[in-house]
């Protein structure tokens, strides 16, 4: 694995760009070194996430899903400033008519919220809720860590595969310019290997998560012909999202059992 790939300083721009979390140091110029660090964040995340619900059993009052679940959610609002939310909204205000590639992109760009993007906000926030409570209840919550390394590795597949869509300069620019298939590689070994003590059930997850990005990619390569910051959110919220009800499916404890049982 190339060291200039893993860069440290690329770890720095990571964390700023996907994260509130203040880094002291020097961030790496070149914005794409940061790709194969995505799925670092994303665990860290998820460790926080998954952290705050076991200090949430500890406290002394009787257990509380559903509040576990409210907390969860603002949580990861306020360490991600809410920016793949941002993205969400705005996608789904751009497709809320039968627009033009440029009107689309125009309406991304603009920062007002229109009712097709409250909607998307409202229904992922409600889908996230129900799902963190049905997990947090079946005591299969350590499945989140799988979840966020997923869904940001995603991202790199996106960037790394799609050209930039806008002709002027915008936040996903700088990624994709200097993206290449060896952060794709790198982001997707890395993202197996932190998957790979979950058992084949993560596994799925992988490719379950890749399907949806890929069926995704072609979408907005056909009505966007590339991807941008907000479509990168869209696509992070969109796998969150999906793994989540994934896992919350089969209720009780059965991915709880599975995943312990594989990770010791």
């Amino acid at each position: 694995m190339p060291l200039s790939s893993l860069h440290i300083k690329g770890l720095g721009t990571a964390i700023k760009t996907l994260t509130a979390i203040p880094w002291p140091w020097k961030e790496s110029e070149d914005l794409s070194a940061s790709l194969s660090w995505f799925p670092v964040i994303g665990l860290s995340l998820g460790l926080i996430l998954y952290g705050t619900s076991l200090i949430w059993t500890l406290l002394p009052f009787k257990q509380w899903p559903a509040g576990a679940a409210l907390v969860m959610i603002g949580l990861g609002i306020w360490l991600t400033r809410g920016l793949h939310y941002d993205g969400l909204a705005d996608w789904a205000d751009s497709i809320g008519g039968f627009l033009h590639r440029e009107k689309r992109l125009a309406i991304m760009k603009d920062v007002s919220l229109g009712t097709f993007g409250v909607l998307a906000l409202i229904l992922a926030l409600s889908a996230k809720w129900v799902a963190f409570e049905r997990i947090l209840s079946s005591g299969s919550a350590i499945w989140i860590l799988a979840i966020f390394i997923l869904s940001r590795n995603m991202m790199v597949e996106l960037i790394c595969t799609l050209p930039y869509a806008r002709t002027e300069d915008g936040m996903g620019g700088p990624f994709v310019k200097g993206a290449s298939p060896e952060h794709r590689l790198i982001s997707h070994l890395i993202s197996i290997i932190f998957c790979l003590p979950f058992g084949p059930l993560a596994l799925g997850l992988f490719a379950a998560a890749w399907l949806q990005t890929w069926l995704f990619g072609l979408r907005i390569k056909n009505r966007f012909n590339g991807i941008t910051g907000d479509l990168l959110g869209t696509a992070n919220e969109m796998v969150e999202v999906t793994l989540l009800m994934i896992c919350a499916l089969p209720g009780e404890s059965i991915l709880c059992y599975t995943g312990w049982v594989w990770i010791f």
